[in-house]
């Protein structure tokens, strides 16, 4: 303790500003420091509502927020930087010093995150030969310099030492779950020094046992090993096992990502866990004065099409994540913090904190907006005649998503076979990840009535029927193939989309496909496709096919545009807002040309989407909805001021983590 008092002393006189390690313990400008922390995405959060969330945070009793950075979100096209709107992360972290808060930054290059691809740019799977992710690879680690040359001249000057609120980067996430490649991590460490310098604190982060801090952690004292672990299991002998992978006298107990809640796929019941037991499980760390970052502390949205997925025993065991981000996190997905679980932790927090917390701000308002009446505008089919040659591209053999350059949303393909008397069967061995099979005896989508055959799936794969039907000449067949999310964890992250091998009719395989790229426009960008979001609101005024008004039995409803149109009065406060879809099938929703994600009621628990006030505006609001089956059948959306997780046949549980 001597070595620290010493320190203590040395450092005030010298009265630089400085965050470091010593005596396994945190310091700040000479003074013992306790992280205090909490995650929080600024690409999951509308930047008009950063300061309202981070200072919820700063309620709760937090003193750093932790936030990753996607790489995705930042180079969406090789060489096409983003670093505006969702993805301005200098306006972040300097709204972060102005409140007050520190920051440890996650750089990455992979993330995890429940993010599509763990962050990574789904352009890196066009790369031939295939680029070996998270690895040394020549190949992969020059993309890596080039991304971080951009990205870590950017942070620098906002580095703790030079000013700023940055006090600690995470280098990758959770190697050690993953791979053994020492000479990769300590590649990033020496890239990161090189523009970072020596003095910012670099750090991992690896699951609490022996094995992943071994493959996981940079030994020696340039970089800080931290852990993670179950909520509810005893920090101590994790900080103790902690220590063994630190320099002596350079570990302090952190917990870097403590849970306070649990991610929830599609088809599941919601995660909930008990405020008092995670609030009790807090404690049990401050109260030793150990460090801790909950994750999370505010979970948010993944708007677009952002969602990660996870995948079981094998990579058709593939399982989707909601467009909710909420988390069961003590600030809810909209910012409520009027729950037990803010009080919980804050009157833990409040405990130990060095400083007397701030009160609290009250819940943003939300208001229903009603009844709002849809009106279908265009089957999908019908739109692409009008539909650029540049995205249409013609190849023996079904081809990814990612080598046509199209990185989210859908894809068409078609080709044509020869229909027999009893029908045929359809066997696609690897679709990613939901196709829709359709027939019909025009090869122009447009130029007769399509018949919808059935759905294949990823993780419940089968053959199909195709009626026959009975077709002058061949009988042309159409899959529409929705990209639902990439895998952002464990050995199936190499998770290319659309149809990934032969098709087989009948046991032979099918040649000779069109495919036509349909990307709508994702979180942060400008609307793609024609502006197809316009073109489907405007469709009625244009033309309106008798085809639309079809009810024959064989013929699905989706994939079809509906649009609806609400008005809020000038005198009225536009606040936060809900959709509900119940009574919807499957698709995705935009609200004044804002993607605001997936929605699938049928698989559930999700039944609402959260709309953030600023994407309304007075006067018209406009509503498009892409369904791929069936809609409510009085094509009506109720605008409601609460969130709902009972859809599907999944109910909400409380477990324990």
């Amino acid at each position: 303790m001597l070595n620290g008092i010493l320190f203590c002393v040395i450092a005030s006189q010298n009265d630089v500003r400085k965050f470091e390690i010593a005596d396994d313990m945190f310091w700040k400008d000479g003074k013992p420091f306790q992280i205090i922390g909490g995650d929080l995405h600024y690409f999951r959060v509308l930047p008009e509502y950063w300061e309202d969330r981070l200072l919820r945070a700063k309620a709760l009793g937090l003193n750093t927020i932790q936030t990753y950075i996607p790489w995705n979100l930042h180079e969406p096209e090789p060489g096409k930087l983003a670093f505006e709107g969702f993805a301005d992360l200098v306006s972040f972290l300097k709204l972060c010093q102005k409140l007050d808060l520190l920051v440890m930054l996650r750089a990455g290059p992979y993330i995890c995150a429940e993010w599509d691809l763990g962050g990574f740019p789904a352009w890196l799977l066009a790369i031939e030969p295939d680029v070996r992710l998270r690895s040394s690879d020549p190949a992969y680690l020059q993309m890596v310099e080039r991304w971080w040359g951009v990205l870590l001249p950017k942070v620098a000057p906002l580095l703790y030492g030079n000013g700023g609120p940055i006090i600690m980067v995470q280098i990758e996430n959770e190697f050690g779950s993953y791979g053994d490649d020492k000479a990769y991590l300590s590649h990033l460490v020496k890239l990161a020094r090189g523009h970072l310098g020596e003095d910012i604190i670099l750090y991992t982060t690896d699951g609490g046992s022996r094995e992943t801090l071994e493959k996981g952690t940079i030994r020696g004292a340039d970089v800080f090993s931290a852990v993670d672990f179950t909520t509810g299991d005893n920090p101590w002998p994790i900080f103790k096992l902690q220590k063994e992978f630190n320099s002596p006298g350079k570990s302090p107990p952190l917990s870097s990502e403590f849970y306070t809640g649990w991610l929830t796929h599609w088809g599941e019941k919601i995660a909930r866990t008990d405020a008092d037991f995670t609030a009790a499980a807090l404690e049990k760390i401050l109260s030793r004065n150990g460090s801790v970052v909950l994750y999370m502390a505010h979970g948010g949205t993944n708007f677009g099409f952002y969602n990660g997925a996870n995948t079981g025993a094998n990579e058709s065991d593939y399982k989707p994540d909601l467009t909710s981000y909420d988390y069961d996190a003590p600030i809810t997905e909209s910012g409520d913090v009027d729950n037990a679980k803010f009080k919980a932790i804050r009157r833990v927090v409040g405990k130990y904190s060095s400083v007397s917390l701030p009160p609290v701000p009250s819940n943003n308002k939300k208001t229903g907006y009603g009844s709002i009446q849809l009106q279908k505008t265009a089957f999908l089919f019908d739109l692409l005649d009008g539909i650029d040659s540049a995205h249409i591209v013609e190849a023996e053999n079904p081809t990814a998503m990612e080598y046509l350059y199209q990185m989210f949303g859908f894809l068409l393909y078609i080709s044509e076979y020869a229909s027999k008397t009893g029908g045929s069967k359809l066997f696609i061995p690897k679709v990613h990840d939901r196709a829709q099979v359709f027939i019909s005896c025009s090869s122009k989508a447009s130029g007769g009535q399509i018949s919808y055959v059935g759905t294949i799936e990823r993780w419940s794969n089968q053959a199909i029927g195709l009626p026959n039907a009975k077709c002058v000449s061949n009988t042309s067949l159409f899959i529409l193939v929705e990209n639902m999310g990439r895998v952002n964890y464990g050995p199936y992250v190499l998770d290319r989309k659309g149809i990934l091998s032969s098709v087989y009719v009948d046991g032979r395989v099918l040649k000779r496909w069109k495919m036509i790229t349909i990307p709508f426009h994702n979180q942060n960008e400008v609307s793609k496709f024609n502006n197809v979001i316009q073109v489907a609101t405007e469709f009625p005024k244009v033309s309106a096919p008798k085809k639309l008004e079809r009810k024959s039995e064989d013929v699905l409803e989706g994939p079809s545009f509906y649009t609806g149109r609400f008005s809020i009065d000038k005198n009225t406060e536009v606040t936060d807002a809900y959709i509900s879809l119940r009574g919807w099938g499957k698709g995705i929703a935009f609200v004044n040309e804002f993607n605001i994600g997936r929605y699938w009621p049928t698989s559930g628990p999700q039944c609402n989407l959260y709309i953030p006030a600023p994407i309304l505006r007075h006067g018209e609001n406009v509503l498009v909805i892409f369904e791929l089956e069936s809609p409510n059948p009085e094509l009506v959306i109720e605008s409601v001021d609460q969130p709902d997780f009972t859809c599907g046949s999944s109910k909400a549980s409380v477990h324990q983590l």
